[in-house]
């Protein structure tokens, strides 16, 4: 059979595909809550699986992985959802009228050497300190709910649960005020000498990996932090359940790292293949800042739910057999603990 050497061979129909392109421009209007809602996705069954297959391991320790897991993204995906909404409303109305809420001398400097604000490396910087930012801002609370939320987590998944009564949940609304109230600050703020500054000098540095780990970095300080002092988590399971979260982190930050930079050439060609497949779409750039802030989220979220937790489980039982790796309790009140049972 004779092939034609000169046919376009190319993967045009997906760089085309529709759920792609809202996929990206979802990430680049919110990448806080994509994230939220990538990490509840996976969280949900790979990283319990991953969890559950670690060989050697004691099944209390899994199960409280497990909890954890679930009570993390549960919380997460809330807190980020009920504060990324609005802020991500507010910005786009900057986007969509940046006049109206910018300095002209703002949006002159911020748009030196393109044609248009949206092409902007410096305002893309700029507007997605925000938008995932609001991931730092959650993880402390993140934490303090995700350590809160493990005993019920344990106590209806191991358990058999009650049964609950159908209460119906309205989605949140913003009222237009809020809104537009927002994208006033915000543009104040994007106003500022030091904020273009900033956004200038760190234009081209892996912002979004940057973030991403530094809120991964927050929210399992303060999740240790909260399980050291928690009474509704048994004294003998804590030892196990902060190295595994250390651990995960630790490994997931450095790996990520490390496969985001081996990734940098195949992400470069995705991007030109896109630009062609997609050339003189309006939303374009949008879509491509997009694929630059789910790049990373995809890479941490692979390694730390589907590979880290199979190694951490089982290295977190280790040291939770290890007396010299004993953690101390100072300064804790005794008190008596509650087992899941009788919370």
């Amino acid at each position: 059979m004779k092939v034609n050497s000169n046919r376009d061979i190319s993967f045009k129909g997906f760089y085309n595909n529709r759920a792609l392109k809202r996929g990206l421009e979802f990430a680049a209007d919110n990448g806080a809550l994509f994230a939220a809602t990538t990490t509840l996705a996976l969280s949900a069954v790979v990283r319990p699986v991953s969890i559950w297959l670690a060989p050697h391991t004691d099944k209390e320790n899994k199960k409280l992985a497990c909890a954890k897991s679930i009570s993390s993204s549960g919380a997460g995906f809330l807190l980020t959802l009920a504060l990324s909404m609005p802020l991500s409303s507010a910005i786009k109305k900057i986007d969509q009228n940046p006049q109206k809420y910018l300095k002209s001398d703002t949006i002159k400097n911020l748009k030196e050497g393109v044609s248009t604000l949206e092409q902007s490396k410096s305002y893309a910087l700029a507007t997605q300190l925000f938008k995932l930012g609001v991931g730092l801002v959650v993880a402390a609370p993140k934490a303090v709910l995700t350590c809160a939320g493990m005993p019920f987590i344990m106590h209806n998944l191991f358990h058999k649960p009650k049964p609950q009564k159908n209460t119906k949940q309205q989605s949140p609304s913003f009222k237009g005020k809020c809104s537009e109230k927002l994208a006033q600050e915000v543009g104040k703020i994007i106003d500022t000498k030091g904020m273009q500054k900033f956004s200038k000098r760190h234009e081209n540095s892996n912002f979004p990996m940057h973030i991403i780990a530094g809120t991964d970095i927050i929210n399992t300080a303060a999740f240790i932090h909260e399980t050291d002092k928690s009474y509704k988590i048994e004294e003998n399971r804590k030892k196990a359940l902060i190295y595994n979260a250390g651990i995960s982190t630790a490994l997931s930050i450095i790996s990520g790292y490390i496969f985001d930079k081996l990734l940098d050439k195949p992400a470069e060609r995705f991007i030109e293949n896109f630009k062609k497949a997609n050339k003189g779409l309006p939303n374009l750039e949008k879509q491509i800042e997009g694929f630059k802030i789910a790049k990373p989220i995809f890479i941490i979220g692979g390694i730390y739910y589907m590979i880290i937790p199979f190694i951490s489980t089982f290295l977190a039982d280790i040291a939770d057999h290890n007396p010299r790796l004993d953690i101390p309790h100072k300064g804790r009140k005794k008190k008596e603990l509650l087992t899941p049972k009788q919370l």
